[in-house]
């Protein structure tokens, strides 16, 4: 179709929008109909092919993993890129990287002053010990800082998500002390890939990837007067490290792994084999009224234990 035939129906069609539409999503619903408009006619697209790609939104709803999809295809890396570029705007710069939340963050887990055992002990896995410092742009320990955390087993698999996991094994919500620090017990976990013939299995295919992240551990960290920080570490030494289908991997998150083998610090932790240790600190931005909202609002899943 000629150009001017394509806006005369785009035209009609948003001229049926009433006066007491919401602007900002008819705005949004305007634009994004205008480009697959053009898309359908740049490429070519054949009724069929529509209605399997309109199919497979459906079943990727319906499955659950739009939540999957829409890291795979860098929604949300490119997300964070603005919200970086948008804090720059405001003057906000440095501090610990933000990167994606990912869709398996569970509400409600226990919350434990200064320190806490994440693993319920059913996991084989390697021991793990994670500690640091939550500390202001000024570099002043924040106490009272609420570190969320959670992270797949040895399987690659997350508790509430799979069923066979106590209620919040590998979740925990941990309260800094006077100094800031956070330490936490946990096993080493694994990377995972998305579902086999899944939805997002199927699309990744097609388009000769894979669909697998590095070993990963996610956080939440949030202090009061504080821009709340979305952000995972990675285990260096993963091999799909700088190759993670969701392009969460960014430099400053991955720090180093030490193996300790000492066995006054294997006693002292009453494991009678090496164990891993991470010294990870996190960096928060004080409020800025210049600044989108840290803090983004989605559906999360919640449950009590």
């Amino acid at each position: 179709m000629e150009k001017i035939a394509i806006d005369a129906v785009l035209n009609r069609i948003e001229e049926t929008t009433g006066q007491d539409a919401n602007p900002r999503i008819a705005a949004i619903v305007h634009r994004m109909v205008r480009d697959l408009f053009y898309m359908i006619e740049d490429l070519d697209i054949q009724p069929e092919e529509f209605w399997a790609g309109l199919n497979y939104l459906a079943e990727a709803g319906r499955s659950g993993e739009l939540g999957l999809i829409a890291p795979g295809l860098g929604f949300d890396h490119f997300l964070d890129l603005r919200m970086d570029e948008a804090e720059a705007r405001a003057g906000i710069s440095g501090g610990t990287p933000r990167t994606i939340e990912g869709p398996l963050y569970v509400a409600g887990a226990p919350v434990a002053q200064g320190e806490a055992r994440l693993d319920d002990g059913t996991d084989d896995g390697e021991v793990l010990v994670m500690e640091g410092q939550v500390f202001d742009g000024t570099g002043r320990p924040l106490r009272d800082a609420k570190v969320e955390v959670w992270h797949a087993n040895s399987m690659g698999n997350y508790s509430y998500f799979d069923p066979t996991q106590s209620a919040f094994n590998l979740r925990r919500t941990i309260v800094t002390d006077s100094e800031g620090r956070y330490r936490l017990r946990s096993i080493v976990p694994v990377g995972y890939s998305v579902p086999p013939d899944g939805a997002t299995d199927r699309l990744l295919k097609k388009l000769d990837r894979h669909g697998t992240r590095p070993a990963h551990i996610h956080f939440f960290v949030s202090a009061p007067g504080h821009r709340k920080l979305t952000t995972q570490i990675n285990i260096d030494g993963d091999p799909y490290l700088w190759d993670d289908f969701a392009f969460a991997t960014r430099e400053g998150l991955v720090p180093p792994v030490t193996r300790v083998a000492d066995a006054a610090a294997m006693q002292a932790l009453g494991v009678n084999k090496p164990f891993s240790l991470i010294r990870f600190n996190f960096t928060l931005h004080a409020d800025n009224a210049g600044a989108p909202h840290a803090e983004v609002a989605r559906p999360r899943a919640a449950a009590t234990a």
